[in-house]
């Protein structure tokens, strides 16, 4: 098969020149355009990321085509109707970095807990006192887990082996998971109330936009800490300066802030694209929470690990190969 590549990094090249080797494959760094869609008309699989834009218009140029394989999770990038209409199918990377995601949760979450960032500065200046320093154990603490997708489950799963205590707030309770998993489902009020640690794990659609806000973070147990590794905007940003101030938070461990704008999926951070949308350091920089000792902040970087960034190339492989064999997956439109 004809199979171009677009967005495309050396080593992701060598990656799929590997693992595609009876196909003639072409790669462009840069997203699909106009100027080169003369010399790869005959394109039979287009595989980009979010940056090239398949729209109706663009399709049509490619008479081939029968899959678009999207090395992403969203797919507003590509004209679907059109695709219905044409035949094209189209499959996208589903998820990834669950494992790394989860991780990252509870790396923030014992950094706060053991006092991990200041132990490692008192060390550097010379200072092997302890003062200050007396953390908790997780241990019996009750975790308080917003959102039960694949990363929230597996969030669960890491809390069990800690031996804590695990309330969940989910617009789907499962009392199949209540059972397998050992939680318990409340609604977030209570389980803002009753938890030591809440973790964030929602996308961030409308009605989780400041799902923790000014008007609830005051539930939260005095000494709490909070965590979200999800998008920015699900958590005020006034309302975690307000509840540090109150001391109704002792902690806070951030690998997202409302600042971060429209980020779409974390694999956009990766992109010279992304970079042009945007100074993210300087947004970092400015941020208020920058400067509380109690507030770890990590750059949106949960996601950054090389298992979950060579997950997107496997499953985009597997979605190639799959649609070869006739038995394709991770469907978005079905192919004539």
């Amino acid at each position: 098969m004809i199979i171009t590549f677009f967005e495309i990094e050396e080593w992701e090249k060598q990656y799929f020149q590997g693992a595609l080797p009876r196909n003639s494959l072409s790669f462009y760094e840069k997203p699909l355009t106009d100027e080169v869609i003369p010399s790869i008309a005959d394109t039979e699989i287009l595989s980009s990321f979010i940056y090239s834009r398949l729209s109706s218009e663009v399709l049509p140029h490619f008479p081939k085509l029968k899959l678009i394989a999207t090395r992403s999770t969203g797919f507003d990038h590509i004209d679907i109707e059109y695709c219905k209409k044409a035949g094209i199918a189209v499959c996208n990377v589903p998820t990834y970095g669950v494992n790394t995601v989860a991780e990252h949760t509870f790396a923030l979450i014992l950094a706060l807990s053991r006092k991990i960032v200041p132990s490692i500065e008192q060390t550097k200046r010379g200072d092997f006192s302890l003062g200050g320093l007396r953390g908790f154990e997780l241990a019996g603490k009750t975790l308080g887990i917003v959102g039960l997708g694949n990363i929230g489950k597996r969030v669960v799963e890491i809390a069990q082996v800690f031996k804590m205590n695990i309330l969940v707030f989910t617009r789907h309770p499962d009392q199949n998971l209540a059972k397998q998993f050992e939680i318990t489902f409340v609604e977030l009020p209570a389980l803002l109330r009753h938890s030591d640690i809440v973790s964030i794990h929602v996308p961030l659609i409308a009605e989780t936009r400041h799902l923790i806000n000014k008007g609830n973070i005051a539930l939260m147990k005095k000494g709490s800490l909070l965590i979200n590794t999800a998008r920015g905007a699900v958590v005020e940003t006034e309302a975690v300066v307000f509840a540090l101030e109150k001391g109704i938070l002792a902690g806070v461990g951030l690998d997202v802030l409302e600042e971060e704008g429209a980020l779409k999926e974390e694999r956009e951070l990766l992109t010279k694209e992304f970079l042009k949308t945007g100074d993210l350091k300087t947004q970092l920089l400015n941020h208020v929470l920058l400067t509380k000792e109690n507030v770890i902040i990590t750059p949106h970087n949960a996601f950054n690990s090389r298992e979950a960034l060579q997950e997107i190339l496997q499953t985009t492989v597997g979605n190639i190969t799959s649609f070869l064999a006739g038995q394709p997956v991770n469907l978005i439109t079905q192919s004539k």
